[in-house]
């Protein structure tokens, strides 16, 4: 929600308006955890720790899918491998990461 919120003041708006019945996932201490492994382990950089905190959350919580847009540090296959691997090393199933045209059906 705070990323959702930053930038232009109408695009958010419009942002909040979309997300606004969307159930929200709380940032546990084992979220915190996952996270900081993926850092840890070189899953992500350490730049990335907004995105390694969305994918940990997606992880500890059973989110089957994590859609996103963010080819960098998340839809990447080199990166999707080295997650998998942290989270089924610390007990979870990785959710699997797509972008919206990855899951979208024809």
């Amino acid at each position: 929600m705070q990323e959702a919120d930053g930038g232009d003041k109408e695009a958010a708006k419009r942002r909040a308006s979309y997300l606004g019945g969307i159930a929200q996932i709380q940032i546990t201490d084992a979220v915190i955890a996952l996270a900081q492994a993926f850092l840890q382990e070189n899953a992500l950089p350490a730049k990335a720790r907004a995105d390694a905190v969305h994918i940990a959350a997606a992880a500890v919580h059973g989110v089957d899918y994590l859609l996103t847009l963010n080819l960098k540090h998340i839809a990447n296959a080199v990166i999707r491998h080295k997650i998998d691997t942290v989270c089924r090393e610390s007990g979870y199933e990785p959710p699997i990461i797509c972008t919206p045209e990855e899951l979208m059906e024809e």
